[in-house]
């Protein structure tokens, strides 16, 4: 086990909204979505007054089954916020009537009146949630990676991603059809996304605004959450949303260890490969050996292997 890791969670009580309200832990089921709080704070009799992160499911945590804790329990628990988390019964991008419909119940109930900020966030289908239902909650901030601002044909042509999933859910007619939408009614939104992915550039491009911070992270792919992750840098993002504006030097700093996390470096070196930069693959594989030196060789196979190809390609090409 993760050393790092808080102990599992044993499953909240079950409860209504009502009781839910004042609740240091609670566990509301809904037909389409459940909701799961583990509340945390200076006193032990419901009040709190620090920060609450709402996280959403993606596809990939749909598939851990049940039970499950809130999306980035893990990362999030150390950091002593409270955590909402809205977990979908289906890959359904949150296009659902009970999750906003429970959200919206909260908040008419002064649930969220109880923290001095809230922050939203969720990565790729969680990002799209994060960011449309941020309106319900007055003055709720956004960090999403990757998300995709809809995945209706004819207001984004150019998604054609997951048409499995995408093909199992209703992506006709509003509400929430649109995130793009939602961003007027956004205190503050920080968009993580990879510019050379271009579903997620053009995602990003709608949703651009005088309120929206676009992070732009070359090579993180769209899994740019597990870049993030393994650079240790998603404490620093979700706190720069809850003392502040956006992400800015600290992130930026911490974020050069991207060089030694294998996702970042497998996407250099494919890039460079698939525009016949041959020699920049060997140069940085090269730096990449070097960073990874004391890593065992197993972990090291993909970046020699690389750099092997590039080293065949250049022969053959200086022969012809």
């Amino acid at each position: 086990m993760d050393a790092e890791a808080p102990p599992p969670l044993d499953t909240p009580p079950e409860m209504g909204l009502d009781e839910a309200v004042a609740a240091r832990r609670f566990l509301i089921r809904g037909e389409h979505a459940n909701l799961w709080f583990e509340g945390r704070g200076p006193d032990q009799d419901g009040a709190l007054d620090g920060a609450l992160v709402v996280s959403f499911d993606n596809l990939a945590t749909i598939d851990e089954g049940w039970p499950r804790g809130p999306w980035a329990w893990k990362r999030l628990e150390p950091m002593g916020h409270s955590v909402l988390g809205v977990q979908s019964h289906a890959k359904d991008w949150f296009r659902q009537p009970t999750a906003p419909a429970l959200l919206r119940g909260l908040e008419e109930r002064g649930f969220f009146r109880r923290f001095r900020r809230v922050v939203l966030t969720g990565a790729s289908m969680g990002g799209f949630a994060a960011l449309n239902f941020a309106p319900l909650i007055p003055e709720a901030r956004v960090l999403a990676f990757s998300p995709q601002t809809t995945m209706n044909r004819v207001i984004a042509p150019f998604e054609a991603r997951f048409p499995y999933s995408v093909k199992r859910s209703n992506w006709e007619g509003m509400p929430f059809l649109d995130a793009a939408a939602a961003v007027p009614y956004i205190r503050r939104a920080v968009v993580v996304f990879d510019p050379m992915v271009p579903e997620d550039r053009a995602h990003a491009a709608r949703l651009a605004g005088a309120n929206v911070q676009l992070l732009r992270l070359p090579f993180a792919t769209h899994e740019a959450i597990r870049v993030v992750l393994k650079t240790g840098t998603f404490p620093l993002l979700i706190d720069a949303l809850v003392e502040g504006n956006g992400a800015g030097h600290a992130f930026w700093q911490a974020y050069r260890a991207r060089r030694a996390v294998t996702k970042w470096q497998r996407a250099v070196l494919a890039a460079a490969a698939n525009r016949g930069r041959h020699q920049l693959v060997i140069q940085a594989a090269d730096a990449m050996l070097r960073l990874g030196q004391d890593l065992p060789d197993e972990e090291k196979v993909f970046i020699r292997r690389a750099r092997r190809g590039a080293v065949n390609a250049r022969k053959v090409g200086a022969a012809t």
